[in-house]
């Protein structure tokens, strides 16, 4: 008798972007004492024999990108298309991406894919639309929106090679799962699990966290901590890490936390260029 075997990944952690100087209280709500740190920015490549697979994109330094690099004191970057090409990996040869919300450092490139059929929570995408339509006094509700990521999203529509996800759904693509983190981070952020042979389901966080000490609190004290910054509910923030840690049954190892500035020291590091890492899982 013969068993069905999940499909699985080999799953790399590309570091990009570097910002300057942020608040380690922008990251930890209420950590006012911890000073700043330099933040790195993220995303991820799972691949297998029949897939290749982005989870999340990065950005691109040029229009609106730029201006969003700026804004953000983006000090050091590098293009997310040349650490694919450090793993050998073309444009073209992407053949799906699945979005973990739409801000610009994870969606900001995702017109240099031609060939990618794209996933991205229904909830995120409209309710966006609806923000950009308020008026200016919302505007922090937008401030880390770039709007020509949406334009670029709906031209994927288009194309029909855009996929509207209403909730979580076990293999979106074979052994790639998501979960919905509803009014968290943003208005449907979600994060992704991927099978891995060497580890078995592996989340990748997205911005449901942004540094491993939301999910163990300071200093290891066992207390979650709502990010910093976000458009949702901490309540829904927190019930989201925990769903989380309960899917790799706390084994932080098996938990991708995108923008974290220990820079993934419990990943094997594949290669590092110039200071950018990328780390295999």
């Amino acid at each position: 008798m013969t068993t069905d075997r999940p499909t699985t990944y080999d799953v790399f952690v590309l570091e990009y972007a570097r910002s300057k100087d942020q608040p380690v209280a922008s990251l930890l709500l209420g950590v006012y004492d911890r000073g700043t740190v330099d933040l790195p920015f993220s995303f991820v490549l799972a691949r297998n024999a029949e897939r290749t697979v982005l989870i999340d994109t990065g950005f691109m330094r040029e229009g609106s990108g730029e201006a969003m690099a700026q804004k953000f004191g983006i000090a050091e970057w590098v293009s997310p298309l040349d650490r694919l090409a450090a793993l050998g990996v073309r444009p073209e040869d992407v053949t799906d991406i699945v979005l973990t919300h739409a801000h610009y450092d994870h969606m900001g490139s995702i017109d240099h894919f031609p060939n990618a059929h794209l996933y991205i929570q229904k909830r995120e995408l409209l309710q966006w639309i609806e923000a950009m339509s308020l008026p200016e006094r919302f505007g922090f509700l937008t401030v880390a929106l770039d709007a020509e990521d949406v334009h670029e999203a709906l031209r994927a529509a288009e194309d029909h090679r855009l996929t509207l996800l209403d909730g979580d759904m076990r293999d979106l693509l074979p052994g790639i799962h998501v979960v919905l983190g509803e009014d968290s981070h943003t208005f449907g952020s979600q994060y992704v699990v991927v099978e891995t042979a060497s580890r078995g389901p592996v989340v990748i966080a997205g911005d449901c966290a942004y540094s491993y000490a939301n999910l163990t609190g300071l200093d290891g004290n066992g207390t979650y901590i709502p990010l910093g910054f976000g458009v949702g509910s901490h309540y829904k923030s927190l019930m989201v890490i925990d769903k989380m840690m309960q899917e790799v049954d706390g084994d932080l190892s098996r938990i991708v936390v995108l923008h974290d500035f220990e820079r993934w020291e419990r990943f094997d590091v594949e290669r590092e260029d110039d200071g950018f890492r990328i780390a295999r899982t």
